[in-house]
């Protein structure tokens, strides 16, 4: 009799083997089944079967995307690498969703490398930074919730962020900034984040029940195309501390 071995996707199949040795998840996948007869060994043959596939995978890992110019350190309440990574949120998610966004947050736990040293930026490199498929949804704010979501970063000790500025006192955002212009908890305001966050990860319940927008763009994606964006422009991946958050004293 027979057995029949149904495989998980292809190219998750490839991406699993190669898994001991990195962080990388697929975004494409192609399904298809395989027999193996009984006794029959399938390592080998599974090995042969998937290496110009890992070859390729490895080879598209090891391809330069960007270059940095200097090296990116996470810290809190401000870092270089943040400021990078909200800065990437912000530009793409502008240009994905073509709609006005005031500004852009991304978790500090989510990034999860410590730091990007200067010179060359591989696509592996990102798929380390950012391993999680994570998807940039859009949610409208009032001022109070806005508020609450702020105080919360401010708690934790300050998240990248880009298009706002505030300070933190005694564990609370206070002095806030938005587009230059002082906060008004009267308005509503627009921001990027992940998914993730906007559905109550991190703690952050005052949002689970804020409406989304979403049209599948991963934030990782955008990380990946604002890195090639400026290198097609000839620019290296650099950044400044800006004061976007700051502790008060």
């Amino acid at each position: 009799m027979r057995k029949f071995l149904s495989y998980q996707p292809l190219f998750a199949v490839i991406l699993f083997i190669l898994s001991c040795h990195s962080t990388y998840q697929p975004q494409a996948v192609q399904y298809k089944d395989y027999r193996i007869a009984p006794g029959q060994s399938s390592s080998n043959e599974m090995n042969a079967l998937l290496k110009p596939y890992s070859d390729s995978v490895n080879k598209s890992m090891n391809d330069e995307i960007a270059v940095a110019g200097m090296t990116l350190e996470k810290k809190q309440p401000e870092g270089a690498l943040g400021n990078v990574l909200a800065d990437a949120m912000l530009v793409m998610a502008r240009e994905k969703y073509q709609t006005k966004i005031d500004a852009s947050f991304v978790n500090y736990g989510g990034i999860r490398l410590s730091s990007i040293p200067k010179g060359s930026i591989s696509r592996g490199k990102v798929f380390e930074l950012s391993p999680f498929d994570n998807m940039i949804v859009l949610l409208t704010l009032n001022g109070k919730v806005l508020q609450q979501f702020l105080d919360h970063v401010a708690a934790k000790g300050g998240w990248p962020c880009a298009g706002i500025s505030f300070q933190i006192k005694n564990k609370v955002a206070v002095n806030i900034n938005i587009a230059g212009k002082a906060f008004d908890s009267s308005k509503d305001y627009v921001i990027a984040l992940a998914d993730y966050v906007a559905n109550g990860g991190d703690d952050c319940v005052m949002l689970k029940d804020i409406a989304q927008q979403g049209n599948g763009y991963l934030f990782r994606d955008a990380v990946l195309n604002y890195f090639s964006k400026l290198n097609k422009e000839g620019k290296q991946v650099t950044a400044s501390i800006e004061n976007r958050i700051t502790n008060a004293e």
